[in-house]
């Protein structure tokens, strides 16, 4: 076989070697960016599912205080007291009457006022054909154990009216003993129709399991584990849930769960996350399943896409690489056999010596020849490789660490000429320069990092003056480049608000970054940064003079979605109005065509710690 079939072959080895790698290098990567981004996936509808169940569990808490006030206020109401000792015709309507009114005020479902027999003697519905007065509740567990403890809470389906609630009872005492108990039924109606609206599945139990509140109505009165027959038995006897026959709900633990991230799937509905909190004040648990299958689908593919395309751009690189260093083998393959015919064929011409001089001659200049193209096809060669390796070397500094660089140098270079001439002054004093522009060079990268880093949400007394300084730091460069002018009011050292320093940078940055992209291809590009404090308030003010905003575009500024750019998503106010809003303050928008725009930002002002 000749030197150059083997040569051929030696090539098909190599790319099939190459392609089974390469193909086989893929298909890992991909699959293990499709495992990371389903991680990752996970992990964000964790976070997801913390906040909403923190909100709905904020949501519950505000409705069970307003109601356990209110049965507070009515057990010491003299009027309530009043009646439960002279229960005439007069005091009875009167009460009716006001009980009646609060109710409606507080939304409520209903308000009654319960003798020390049991019996009602007044009630928000004595209007209604289900009124509840002259009903004997001495048998239901909230009056018992209010007449026992003084006070209590009991869930269950009314009796009268069958539908559930939470009773909230508590005894009325007077100068001779206990004298009635007021009772206040919640109903979760309106909470569990905003738990549906969410598109999650939302439901709280109580200590045993039982559900009691759901925004899945064929839900309540289930339970999450079986319940003994002994138990489920004494239950229903309590006639707390009715006749409901206490059914396991239908959830079962997925085999994709993973620590930290518990997944259920539900009969029709597909994969979930499921997370539990409990109930401030009360021995209920809030469960929140958060659809994750398409979220988790989303996640692994848009990883696999993105190392996709990653490696496989690696690959076509090496594949090219390698397509080079075989063309470049083969030259040198082909010189080498090229010299050792020149040589064979000098042997030849060297046996024809004795026969011509002229011959001799001939050869020996044809060898010349031959050598100098061999030489000339060497230093090609060196080129080509050398240029090769210059080319995997590639650096660059940024532009503005680039110009501290150059300024220190060009201070050092003045400082030893100060120390030629014995001017130690001048020269301590470009010294003192350079290590100033290396802090500024410090402070760029320190800067970078920190804004990078994740916020851990705390809120505090913050400087004012040091969340500019961040937040000019990072748009600065972007605002010389474009030819923008900053203009920042003075601020005082000790002036310091109510927040959190990343988050705030990060509403400063979004609000700058906005004003830079509205002034740009503009003549004259100015931004005004105004700080105002006002009593307990700061207000802080980000001006252009760029072309302003339609009014249609600023009644819905704030609204997901709603974005004036091209490839805009409408997202970056909104959560800079959410951060602001967290830190108990406001973000607003004063904007006409033509006259640029003005965001607005009221914080607190806070006190220096310590």
């Amino acid at each position: 076989m000749s030197g150059a079939a083997q040569r051929r072959r030696k090539r098909r080895i190599e790319w099939l070697v190459f392609a089974a790698l390469s193909l086989a290098s893929l298909a890992l990567a991909v699959w293990l960016a499709g495992n990371y981004g389903t991680r990752q996936a996970a992990e964000a509808l964790r976070a997801q599912a913390a906040g909403s169940a923190t909100l709905d569990i904020a949501v519950l808490r505000s409705e069970l205080e307003k109601q356990r006030t209110l049965s507070l206020v009515l057990s010491r109401d003299p009027d309530v007291l009043a009646t439960l000792s002279s229960p005439d015709a007069a005091r009875i309507g009167a009460m009716n009457a006001k009980l009646e009114s609060l109710n409606a005020g507080a939304r409520s479902a209903v308000i009654y006022l319960i003798d020390r027999t049991g019996l009602a003697i007044a009630s928000s519905n004595w209007k209604e054909d289900i009124s509840f007065v002259g009903t004997n509740y001495a048998f239901r567990p909230y009056f018992t154990e209010a007449v026992a403890k003084g006070d209590t809470e009991h869930f269950a389906l009314g009796t009268v009216s069958q539908r559930p609630g939470l009773y909230i009872a508590r005894r009325i005492d007077g100068p001779g003993g206990m004298q009635g108990v007021i009772v206040v039924k919640v109903e979760f109606f309106s909470v569990e129709e905003d738990w549906h609206r969410s598109g999650a599945i939302v439901y709280v139990t109580d200590p045993r399991g039982i559900v009691l509140l759901t925004s899945q109505p064929e839900w309540r009165f289930m339970a999450q584990a079986p319940i003994a027959a002994e138990e489920a038995a004494r239950i229903r006897s309590s006639l707390q849930f009715g006749d409901s026959p206490l059914t396991v709900l239908p959830i079962r633990r997925s085999q994709a769960s993973t620590p930290g991230a518990d997944f259920v799937s539900l009969r029709g509905s597909g994969l979930h996350l499921a997370s539990a909190s409990k109930v401030p004040t009360t021995s209920w648990q809030l469960h929140l399943l958060e659809p994750a299958a398409r979220a988790l689908a989303a996640g692994a593919a848009t990883l696999r896409s993105i190392t996709f395309a990653v490696v496989g751009a690696t690959l076509v690189l090496l594949g090219i690489l390698l397509h080079r260093r075989q063309r470049a083998i083969a030259r040198t393959a082909e010189l080498t056999e090229a010299q050792i015919e020149l040589e064979h064929r000098v042997e030849a011409r060297t046996l024809d010596l004795s026969q011509s001089n002229a011959l001799l001659s001939a050869e020996i200049d044809e060898r010349r020849k031959v050598e100098a193209k061999l030489q000339t096809a060497r230093d090609e060669l060196t080129q080509a490789n050398r240029l090769a390796i210059l080319g995997q070397i590639t650096a660059g500094l940024a532009h503005e660490v680039n110009q501290p660089v150059a300024a220190i140098r060009s201070f050092a270079d003045n400082a030893a000429i100060f120390l030629d001439r014995s001017e130690p002054v001048p020269a301590r004093q470009n010294l003192a320069t350079i290590a100033g522009l290396t802090e500024k060079i410090a402070d760029i990268i320190a800067q970078l990092r920190s804004f990078a880093r994740k916020a851990t949400g705390d809120v505090g007394p913050v400087p004012l003056r040091d969340v500019l300084d961040g937040a000019l730091l990072l748009v600065g460069i972007r605002a010389r480049r474009q030819g923008a002018e900053i203009d920042v009011d003075p601020v005082a050292d000790d002036l310091r608000v109510a927040a959190n320093r990343v988050r705030l940078e990060q509403v400063l940055v979004n609000l700058l970054q906005n004003a830079l992209e509205a002034l740009e291809g503009r003549a004259v590009q100015a931004i005004h940064i105004g700080i105002a404090g006002e009593g307990d308030l700061v207000r802080l003010t980000v001006s252009d003079n760029g072309p302003g905003l339609a009014p249609e575009v600023t009644a819905h500024l704030f609204t997901p979605f709603t974005t004036t750019k091209p490839g805009g998503l409408g997202l970056g106010l909104v959560i800079s109005k959410d951060i602001v809003e967290e830190f108990g303050g406001r973000l607003e928008v004063e904007s006409q065509p033509g006259q640029g725009c003005r965001f607005l930002i009221t914080l607190k002002r806070a006190e220096k710690e310590g």
